[in-house]
């Protein structure tokens, strides 16, 4: 990618990190193709590009080959299910979207002469043995679990993009995403943050899973934006973790975002989920060395912003 401003496709970019990473790269001056089907993200995240004459939204399936007009200098492929309500109720859709729709983000960094970055996730450590997880780990994943579908589109596109930077000549990146958080998270869409504060500001029980002694580490978006983009703009092949080394327990957060809302919810347990990961920080020291990276925002400041979004203040800039 270069450093100046340039065209960059954004599969997924109408989700909730695709929109983000759309609008840091209009504010940097890029020209950005936002490419999305609408099945799990919504054109309201980015309602407020549509003005701008450097954005180009295509309302199109990536399981269906795709192609944009003129040069283009990155791809970032985002696009996929990514929380457990949208990947449970969709496991073929999403086994397609990381094999097919892939295959077709990287026949289109091929035909562009394109840096390509694959958004990867820390799932592909699956329940993890290695603490914290470094991108050496192999990991410890169930491959006909339930959590399979999204586990291991994830680790079959990390495959097929080394081999198209090793067979085809493409020029490559692999992101390990963790636990991202921030505004336009859905309210239903099921992972922890979300879930907490929608009960909290609901007035009802949190539902904490197992003991809540099972631990995550949250990265808050603008700061994995970052992280993907100083990566993107790297010559790096990856994979390289980017999240938030700092651990939070489950119940934990869920003691936070009660206090950040006010909420006199209590906390209701209820059995873990099946080969729901017992532990999960990343290790972030090749992010810190290769990149000069690391998450910047606070947990609590992250937290409390996505509660006064969440709470209603959508009518203001999400950056405000």
């Amino acid at each position: 990618m270069r450093r100046t401003p340039g065209t960059a496709v954004v599969t997924g970019g109408a989700g909730f990190v695709g929109s983000w990473l759309c609008q840091r790269l209009l504010a940097d001056g890029h020209e950005v193709w936002c490419v999305d089907s609408f099945v799990t993200g919504g054109r309201d995240n980015v309602a407020h590009l549509l003005h701008d004459p450097r954005f180009h939204l295509v309302v199109a399936d990536v399981c269906d080959p795709f192609d944009v007009p003129g040069e283009v200098d990155l791809v970032l492929h985002l696009a996929s299910p990514a929380s457990p309500v949208h990947y449970l109720r969709m496991p073929v859709e999403t086994l397609m979207v990381g094999s097919r729709g892939t295959t077709n983000a990287l026949d289109l960094a091929e035909r562009k002469g394109a840096r390509f970055l694959m958004a990867s996730t820390s799932e592909v450590y699956g329940d993890p043995l290695e603490h914290p997880q470094r991108e050496t780990y192999w990991g410890n994943v169930n491959p006909i679990g339930p959590r399979s579908v999204y586990d291991e589109a994830k680790r079959f596109s990390e495959a097929l993009t080394t081999a198209y930077r090793e067979h085809r000549g493409v020029d490559t990146v692999i992101a390990r995403i963790f636990n991202t958080y921030g505004p336009r998270m859905a309210d239903q869409d099921g992972r922890v943050v979300p879930t907490f504060v929608h009960q909290a500001l609901a007035g009802e029980p949190l539902t904490v899973a197992g003991d809540g002694s099972q631990t995550r580490s949250l990265c808050f978006v603008e700061d994995t934006v970052d992280g993907l983009l100083r990566l993107a703009a790297s010559g790096e092949p990856g994979p390289v973790n980017i999240g938030n080394d700092q651990e939070l327990t489950v119940l934990q957060i869920a003691e936070l975002i009660t206090e950040l809302t006010g909420s006199d919810s209590r906390v209701d347990f209820v059995d873990l989920p099946t080969d729901d990961p017992k532990v999960r920080r990343p290790d972030i020291g090749r992010a810190e060395q290769l990149l000069g990276w690391r998450p910047s925002t606070p947990v609590r400041e992250g937290l409390s912003r996505t509660v006064r979004w969440m709470a209603g203040e959508r009518t203001q800039p999400a950056t405000a």
